[in-house]
């Protein structure tokens, strides 16, 4: 591999690294959105909720005169967090499991799951590539982290469409929304792996023949 090709695979797996880094921040985390319920007395406290894949918190927030909806989540209050049921039939979660679908919420995160096992085989077939010097490594790696990308923005995308129908559905308190943090970090993530792992599969490919003559076996032989 030359000098220049080198630095440029280099850099698709720094925004690679970036991604898999801005991934790993979005799964742990729980600030994928924010619930808001209707606010009918000033002066009182209201319960607004901020949730990820795998847990809901709540908070008391208390409700000021100007103030007509419950918010922002950053205000102090008396904060409870707890794991969904159907990850852990031992924590509570009532407000979710009432006014939301539960399937949204398992398969969001299972297809994240799926996202981060596609970065771990991804990543160690570039590790390998780089010990052994054996560059066709990078083709596989690039296509996991392509895969990687493409899991993650499903999963977004199907956390976001949970978030719409908990909010519209006639059986829940939560009449606003907004997409914190961690969904935002999940959405970047994804556009890196994507582009990162498109531009690493380009330059891990053979070099195409610069002339009609020229055959593919006479480009420049791989590690």
């Amino acid at each position: 591999m030359s000098p220049t090709k080198a630095l440029k695979v280099r850099v698709a797996l720094l925004c690679i690294l970036v991604g898999i880094v801005l991934a790993l921040v979005a799964v742990v985390t729980d600030h994928w959105a924010v619930l808001s319920p209707h606010v009918e007395h000033h002066n009182a406290t209201c319960e607004a909720a901020h949730f990820g894949l795998w847990r809901i918190c709540t908070k008391r927030i208390f409700v000021g005169d100007k103030e007509r909806s419950c918010g922002p989540i950053t205000l102090p209050g008396e904060k409870n967090c707890s794991y969904f049921r159907h990850f852990n039939p031992g924590e509570s979660s009532e407000i979710f499991e009432v006014t939301t679908q539960k399937e949204y919420s398992i398969s969001a995160a299972a297809i994240a799951i799926f996202s981060l096992g596609f970065i771990i085989v991804g990543t160690l077939c570039a590790l390998l590539s780089f010990r052994k010097k054996r560059d066709y490594l990078l083709r596989p790696a690039a296509m996991f982290y392509i895969f990687a990308g493409l899991c993650l923005s499903v999963s977004a995308e199907v956390l976001r469409q949970s978030v719409r129908r908990m909010v519209e559905s006639e059986h829940t308190a939560w009449i606003a929304h907004s997409l914190a943090w961690s969904f935002v970090c999940a959405c970047v993530a994804a556009a890196l792996l994507l582009v990162g792992g498109l531009a690493l599969l380009l330059l891990a490919l053979p070099r195409m023949p610069r002339d009609p003559w020229e055959s593919c076996m006479d480009a420049e032989p791989e590690h």
